[in-house]
């Protein structure tokens, strides 16, 4: 099949690039823009620069699955991701406040189906584990484990012939919708400014300079790397070479179904395939992982492959048609965790990337970290999410 239905990107728009910033953020996707959002209310004087439009790349996505890891074996990273999806609730609550831009969230939870007894045994023990954790002050998130569906239209009983697990933690919201939110803030923002069709060639760290292609270039007094999968080779061209890469990108395919489904029902889960209910009988279903791609947008058989499934799973979407099929690529960090923090040897140029399928939950609350490292304060992050972390191991 291999067409292509992502939006087209920016041609020939029209701009007005200052001569310097305090603060440059390259890359004006969902890591990006809740960076560009705390700046302005920190009011440091940004300008986040966009190679095509804002959210055109894999933030401009279909399923927005905001997924807990498994609350067994608990540390400090599982710790944080619990606190980020908490504290987005608020997060998006003061977005849509203040832009009155409904951003298509909703804590729906998720259903993991159990075709295996073993599963079953699995499944009962991080249901302890999740009421030792999963909760704060008086708010508790649970892993229930449940011996049937209650809806087989939304989850076939032919797949959870063990059960299946309901998470209450999980939530969804709209990729796009959040996107335009936070577009819309920086609209009427008065120290951040947004300049999209601009697309960076290399990061100069000896002069402070941010150079376009085209021969513009930029001043800076803090540059923050938040370009996706793009950031990978910005960043590495900043130091010697490494015998491996520090990241690299993966495709994913997605479509969007249209069905007469009650937009509360929980996020379906199994094996790699989500299926996530939105607002006004929207159904995202997906998505894939790929790292060898011939196409970077264009939709294939795998896509097919995964609509089966997801029809098979779900009863609900038997007929359900398809609105929309759609391809990006995702940032995977070599250590497949956030990569963020000052470069080593160039303070002042800061990672903010890598979040791989956990962005849209962690992104908020990285790109506050990384603006702690532009104020030369400590991130305050896992040791595995900084960018001397995974630059080591790319050194190995």
């Amino acid at each position: 099949m291999g067409h292509a239905d992502n939006p087209a990107g920016l041609a020939g728009q029209s701009r007005s690039l200052p001569r310097s910033a305090d603060l440059v953020i390259i890359g004006g996707g969902i890591m990006g823009l809740w960076a560009a959002v705390m700046a302005e209310r920190l009011g440091i004087d940004t300008l986040i620069v966009e190679a095509g439009r804002l959210g055109q790349g894999a933030s401009g996505g279909l399923l927005g699955a905001l997924m807990p890891h498994m609350p067994d074996k608990w540390n400090e990273k599982k710790q944080f991701q619990f606190d980020a999806l908490l504290s987005l609730e608020d997060e998006i609550a003061k977005i849509e406040a203040a832009t009155g831009i409904a951003c298509g969230y909703r804590r729906s939870g998720r259903l993991i189906p159990l075709p295996k007894p073993h599963l079953r045994e699995i499944a009962l023990g991080h249901s302890a584990d999740a009421e030792a954790h999963w909760q704060r002050d008086d708010r508790r998130f649970f892993w229930h484990v449940l011996d049937r569906p209650s809806d087989p239209s939304w989850v076939d009983p032919a797949f959870a012939e063990a059960g299946l697990v309901h998470d209450t933690l999980a939530a969804r919201v709209s990729p796009r919708a959040l996107i335009s939110a936070l577009a819309g803030f920086l609209k009427t923002a008065s120290h951040a400014r947004v300049v999209e069709g601009l697309a960076v060639e290399r990061i100069d760290a000896a002069s402070n300079r941010v150079l376009f292609h085209g021969g513009e270039s930029l001043a800076f007094g803090s540059c923050m790397v938040a370009a996706g999968h793009r950031s990978f080779p910005l960043i590495e061209a900043l130091g010697p070479s490494l015998p491996r890469r520090i990241g690299h990108p993966v495709k994913g395919q997605a479509a969007l179904l249209k069905a007469d489904i009650d937009p509360s029902l929980p996020v379906v889960f199994l094996g790699g395939l989500y299926i996530v209910p939105h607002e006004g009988g929207l159904v995202a279903v997906g998505s894939t992982s790929e790292d060898a791609f011939e196409s970077e947008t264009g939709t294939d058989a795998r896509l097919d492959e995964l609509l089966d499934r997801a029809r098979a799973l779900s009863p609900a979407l038997k007929d359900a048609p398809v609105v929309e099929r759609w391809a990006g690529l995702r940032p995977k960090a070599i250590g497949r965790d956030p990569m963020v923090g000052p470069h080593p040897d160039h303070r002042q140029v800061i990672a903010l990337t890598g979040g791989f399928k956990v962005s849209f939950g962690l992104a908020h609350r990285l790109a506050d970290a990384a603006l702690s490292a532009v104020k030369g304060r400590d991130t305050g992050l896992p040791l595995s999410f900084s960018l001397e972390n995974h630059l080591a191991a790319a050194s190995r």
